[in-house]
């Protein structure tokens, strides 16, 4: 019985845990993929060259690859020993986090860019009730990382090979 229901579980392209083909489903060029959480549904719409390669030519997921990245995050005021617990639980529930070092008004965060990016940590913090900086520099440090991000991942996904033409 229980290889039978393997048998009907897909792999979540993101963070690679066996799902049931129809939680979070999305079909994209003709094939259905499932996922774990909305965060990894999230991912894989926003880019699912870094997940589905094409013909050919394997996307870095598939490849096994890792982009990991360590940032720090300021809040606008520290926080108490509960709201510190409820944060740390609610970041490390999050794919692809490796680590999270709260302190006082500073949160040290290691990722996979590939299973989640500044921008959904960012949604998490704002989830847990925290708020983060919003000076003027901080929050363009912040817009700067997200775009950085941005550009990474569109240079890492997989995409057909150009076509070189002699004249």
């Amino acid at each position: 019985m229980k290889k039978r229901n393997e048998e009907r579980s897909l792999r979540d392209p993101v963070c690679e845990m066996m799902v049931d083909p129809g939680q979070l489903a999305v079909d994209y060029r003709g094939r259905r993929y499932a996922f774990c959480s909305e965060q990894c549904r999230q991912r894989f719409l926003a880019n699912p060259e870094l997940y589905v390669g094409l013909a050919g030519h394997k996307a870095p997921k598939q490849e096994g690859k890792k982009v990991w990245k360590r940032r720090r995050l300021r809040l606008s005021e520290p926080l108490t020993p509960e709201s510190r617990m409820r944060l740390a639980e609610q970041l490390e529930s999050m794919m692809g986090i490796k680590g999270v070092d709260i302190e006082d008004q500073t949160i040290d965060i290691t990722y996979d860019l590939l299973e989640a990016t500044e921008a959904q940590i960012e949604q998490a913090i704002a989830g847990s009730g925290a708020e983060l900086g919003q000076g003027l520099a901080t929050r363009l440090s912040r817009a700067f990382v997200q775009y950085l991000e941005e550009t990474e991942i569109e240079s890492l996904a997989a995409t057909p090979p150009t076509q070189h033409h002699g004249h």
